[in-house]
């Protein structure tokens, strides 16, 4: 097996300013296909708006983003969508009236040409985040960890090969963070690449094969989660602040 496969997706001296505000100062980072890469640091840092620009939200001010080595800067976010980059987001905001089953539909509406093959693969993936039992319920009766879980399903439904998590276990209730890991991981073994921002600790260590640390838009450390919690710059900045709550 090759030790340092081609990455799958790159940033190379991404830089994002607004105004006279520099919220990503020239990251460059390098995933590797079946990665679980991590970012981490402070409120502010610059992660949202790293995963952003990445999937095409917001617009870099320099700098390249590459997808399996092809320059994508200049494309849409739906572009991208259909090149294999999903997001998840820290807030989901699912489609309230529609059933569970019909917002990840929404999803898939760009993968099938065949309205049975697509109830056929979201009936899976709604049996694959653990929502089958709410397949038919509304979306805005769900329970946070639940929402999580079919905000991970419509974003799956785009079939990604990389897909970009803001905030995993936000808001979720303590019970529910395990179940939630484990569905994470199971992307892994499915050979989904995932770039996750996550806070707890306990989710980074688990999950994460590297990490990058950001601290007002700047590049602190990267490499496994031990390595990089154990910079001293890192101890300072995120431990000393809260025990590891940014």
């Amino acid at each position: 097996m090759d030790e340092h496969p081609t990455p799958i997706l790159e940033t190379r001296a991404l830089s994002v300013v607004y105004g006279g505000l520099v919220a990503v100062d020239r990251i460059s980072l390098a995933v590797r296909p079946g990665e679980i890469y991590g970012l981490l640091g402070p409120n502010g840092a610059g992660k949202t708006t790293l995963l952003n620009t990445i999937a095409g939200a917001g617009r870099a001010t320099s700098g390249e983003i590459l997808f399996r080595g092809r320059s994508i800067g200049g494309w849409r976010p739906d572009r991208r969508a259909r090149a294999g980059i999903a997001r998840t987001f820290q807030i989901t905001r699912p489609f309230e009236d529609l059933s569970v089953e019909e917002n990840v539909m929404v999803g898939a509406l760009t993968r099938f040409g065949r309205l049975d093959e697509m109830r056929s693969a979201v009936r899976d993936i709604v049996d694959r985040v653990g929502l089958s039992h709410k397949r038919g319920a509304s979306a805005g009766d769900l329970s946070t960890g639940q929402r999580k879980r079919l905000e991970l399903a419509r974003a799956l439904a785009t079939s990604p090969s990389v897909l970009l998590m803001d905030e995993v276990t936000g808001g979720v209730d303590q019970p529910s963070i395990p179940g939630l890991i484990d569905l994470v991981a199971a992307l892994r073994e499915s050979g989904v690449t995932v770039i996750l921002i996550e806070h707890n600790m306990r989710v980074i260590v688990e999950l994460c094969d590297r990490v990058m640390f950001l601290d007002n838009g700047c590049r602190v450390g990267e490499g496994t989660p031990q390595e990089v919690m154990s910079l001293p710059a890192v101890v300072e900045l995120y431990l000393g602040k809260g025990g590891g709550h940014a």
